[in-house]
């Protein structure tokens, strides 16, 4: 029995609603996220909130007044990993595009061109009197004034450290924030030395100015949005948020803000809020159990631990200690994790104590992760086709040649199981295939001698009893993967936040035997369980 709806929203819309094999049931954990994470934001000359989305690949348009949403740019479009987005007078939409270091430009008819493409991490944009400016979010990054003719850009300044979304005041300087620095500068467009408006602040990423003059900017790591004099430097803090706040726009004299998860706040005032838009899960990624019985959840930026049915922050990528951007999980035992990072790192995780050690790193393109009973960890390396053994720090190559391999999980004999999604089959590691004619098989999971395995591309969960063989469709129509009909760009990483990015839809299991998947389409994480449960083998 299925008792979750199809869901019909700006993020995905199922054409019908998830189907489970006779003595399951399916809930969702988690309710679908409306977006793929909220990161830049601008008014458009239509009075909607445009919000670009990195890892979505997405532009949306937000109705402050209806909270509808429309899709602008849609994932699989020509605008890949937009980060910041900004309009000149004729309406025309500039994107910048961050991990392909592009910027380009939507016309009012939605015909798209790339402007520039030799801009590493290009991140902030705004347009000043048709005066079209970037900055590179970087370590030694550069503001550049591009020629929207396709003419050679102009350099601003150079060997900024990470410098983010930008907006000329009415003084008709550029003012920045440098997150590098925990400061914001400004500079004259013309050219010039810059001068140093604010400083220690909450790690700023991005500025605007309100009707009276006055700067307003978001802080990522400590969650305030500040009112800054620019001639004085002096501050007053407008709201306390969470953690993870990316980027703010007026529209009229109303304030918004956008964080990582999607979540769009109003500012009204005196220090109170109202969310537009709940905030939700970016991906998420992979999954697991921990010694506690709680579900947790690697979402790249964010690891949530689910309480009570609630998410709750366990850490973040601003957050000491946490390892980088999340992908692979698995438990190690009271309050520890080992976990996979998309900077090619395998680390050893204690969220309560915001501590992480490296194990090992240096690998491409990291995914899943399990730990075999003598204590090695196992992971797929999707970029070299390989599944590794660490231990000690030594590192054993247990298979290669591999067609993009993503999950790894352990069967009962010691054998180590492997996914590859490009050749649509599970594998054992040493041995022959154990499943075949698969889409794009991701999350794996052997429990009671049942070998699970999420294929994202035919949208199935599938297990096979290792005994017998048999093979059995348990939930068909699940959201996860990409839209249908839709190819995903390939997102090729943020340079130093993280390496290159991409889906995998996780799966684990509860000691109740119930099974999880990362709905990683909508943005939410579904439970499976046996509705009469027979005795355990």
């Amino acid at each position: 029995m299925a008792i979750v709806r199809a869901v019909k929203a700006a993020r995905y819309s199922a054409a019908r609603p998830p189907r489970v094999a006779e003595g399951w049931a399916l809930t969702r954990v988690t309710e679908p996220s409306r977006l793929f994470g909220a990161n830049g934001l601008r008014t458009g000359p239509d009075g909607r909130v445009y919000i670009a989305q990195v890892t979505g690949s997405q532009i949306s348009a937000l109705d402050p007044q209806t909270g509808q949403i429309d899709t602008v740019s849609a994932k699989g479009g020509d605008i890949v990993a937009p980060d910041d987005v900004a309009f000149d007078l004729e309406g025309n939409l500039y994107a910048t595009e961050v991990m392909d270091g592009r910027v380009s430009m939507r016309d009012t008819r939605g015909h798209i061109r790339v402007l520039r493409d030799d801009l590493p991490s290009a991140n902030g944009i705004t347009v000043h009197h048709g005066r079209l400016f970037i900055g590179e979010c970087r370590a030694g990054g550069r503001l550049v004034e591009l020629d929207r003719a396709g003419g050679p850009p102009r350099v601003l300044l150079e060997n900024v450290p990470s410098p983010n979304a930008m907006e000329v005041g009415p003084d008709g300087l550029l003012y920045v924030p440098v997150m590098g620095a925990n400061e914001i500068w400004r500079i004259d467009p013309d050219g010039g030395d810059p001068q140093r408006v604010a400083g220690d602040l909450g790690v700023p990423d991005a500025v605007k100015f309100d009707a009276e003059g006055y700067l307003v900017s978001t802080q990522v790591h400590s969650g305030q949005v500040l009112r800054i004099d620019p001639r004085t430097g002096q501050r007053d803090v407008l709201a306390q948020l969470n953690p993870g706040l990316d980027n703010l726009t007026f529209v009229d004299n109303r304030l918004f803000v956008s964080n990582f998860t999607g979540e769009i706040t109003e500012i009204l005032g005196d220090g109170q809020t109202r969310t537009v838009l709940g905030g939700g899960l970016n991906w998420p990624l992979d999954l697991a159990v921990g010694a506690d019985g709680n579900l947790y959840i690697a979402d790249g930026t964010y690891f949530y631990e689910l309480i009570d049915g609630a998410l709750h922050t366990a850490g973040m990528l601003f957050s000491p200690g946490y390892p980088g951007f999340l992908r692979g999980l698995a438990p190690a035992g009271p309050g520890e994790f080992i976990v996979t990072t998309s900077n090619g790192e395998v680390a050893r995780y204690r969220p309560a104590s915001s501590e992480s050690e490296v194990l090992a790193q240096g690998f491409d393109q990291l995914y899943g992760v399990a730990i075999a009973p003598g204590g090695a960890i196992v992971v797929a390396e999707l970029g070299a086709g390989r599944v590794l053994s660490i231990r000690a720090g030594e590192v054993e190559v247990l298979a290669s040649g591999l067609h993009e391999p993503v999950g790894v999980a352990i069967a009962p004999d010691g054998t180590c199981l492997v996914s590859e999604a490009g050749a649509g089959r599970v594998l054992r590691v040493g041995g022959g295939p154990l499943i075949e004619g698969l889409q794009q098989p991701q999350g794996l999971l052997v429990r009671d001698r049942q070998v699970y395995v999420v294929d994202s591309g035919a949208k199935e969960l599938v297990a096979v009893d290792l005994d017998s063989g048999a093979r059995v469709t348990v939930a068909s129509d699940l959201p996860v993967g990409a839209p249908p009909g839709v190819t995903p760009k390939p997102l090729r990483g943020m340079p130093p936040f993280s390496g290159p990015q991409g889906p995998f839809a996780g799966l684990a299991a509860g000691p109740d035997g119930t099974l999880y998947i990362s709905a990683d389409a909508e943005g939410s994480v579904l439970a499976l369980r046996r509705e009469t449960e027979g005795p355990q083998r």
